[in-house]
């Protein structure tokens, strides 16, 4: 895993054997005293100009499991533009959390062929922390927690590694808490929440809001949400759809992993893929996802 969620911090080296992860502890701490006013986000799926501006590009991409060398993807094909919601779909274990942990450089797969450009970058040559620094983010199905440290050090430490990035200056503790707090109302969270560690204590729909709270604070281009609809009522689901939709911009992206139609009826794709034996065999609109609902994988299989 990167910087993705930005949770945790992999280095993948040439012999792809997977690192522990590793994490920096701020020694700041903050508490937050003043009410900020919320910023509403805008939602637009459409290019300034009308046309469509490459983001991600995927050819022909292959994976093994590091250990055990068994192939998971067998030539994956996909592309994403700015703007667009992109939703891949499939029973379990057709490929589609090891897709995205291929995309933003997970330690336990090895590609064994294909290409992904981001950007116009070669994004297999990127460490998975430059993909994080880069723009791309994940939010996982089942976020851990992290002790002794913070929201609100834990945000402003990854929020400010990307500042660097962009050549931009840091901001301290009292600037970041100006810019963090009018997210809070966006996935209708306290502001009690940036004292506490990370989803230590969270219940399901916490972690997810507070992984869509990372999102909304880096700003990535690329996010990646496997299964943020997993564990949540329809009250917790409609707060993270909304906050995802409000993050919404021409000039960013949103690629998905779901099983169940509830989650495409609040954030609607552009794109809907079918998953199946490591390869994307169909892809469609929201009508792929009412056939699923209605008659199961057998309708739409590719063998």
């Amino acid at each position: 895993m990167a910087l993705f969620t930005p949770s945790f911090s992999f280095k993948i080296s040439a012999s792809s054997s997977p690192r522990r992860c590793r994490f920096v502890n701020s020694p700041r701490s903050f508490t937050p005293r003043a009410a900020v006013a919320v910023e509403t986000p805008s939602f637009s799926s459409a290019d300034r100009d009308g046309a469509p501006k490459l983001l991600l590009e995927v050819k022909d991409l292959s994976a093994v499991i590091v250990e055990s060398k068994q192939p998971i993807l067998k030539g994956v094909n996909l592309t994403v533009n700015e703007g667009e919601v992109h939703a891949v779909m499939g029973k379990n274990g057709s490929g589609k959390s090891t897709f995205a942990k291929v995309l933003v450089g997970h330690p336990d797969y090895e590609i064994t062929g294909g290409s992904i450009t981001y950007k116009g970058q070669d994004l297999l040559e990127m460490e998975p922390e430059e993909r994080a620094l880069a723009g791309l983010f994940m939010s996982f199905q089942s976020p851990v927690e992290i002790p002794g440290v913070s929201n609100i050090d834990f945000l402003n430490m990854a929020y400010n590694a990307r500042r660097r990035k962009l050549g931009l200056p840091e901001l301290g503790p009292i600037e970041f808490y100006g810019y963090v707090a009018p997210k809070l109302e966006i996935v209708n969270m306290k502001i009690d929440f940036l004292n506490r560690n990370v989803n230590e204590g969270f219940s399901g729909g916490e972690r997810k809001r507070n992984e869509i709270l990372q999102l909304a604070v880096l700003g990535a281009e690329l996010a990646i949400l496997d299964e943020i609809d997993s564990g949540l009522d329809v009250d917790a689901l409609r707060d993270v759809a909304k906050a995802v939709n409000g993050l919404l911009t021409p000039n960013n992206s949103v690629l998905m992993i779901t099983h169940y139609l509830r989650l495409l009826e609040f954030i609607k794709p552009t794109y809907i893929h079918i998953m199946e034996n490591g390869r994307i065999v169909k892809t469609g609109d929201i009508s792929i996802a009412e056939i699923l609902e209605r008659e199961g994988y057998k309708a739409i299989s590719g063998t």
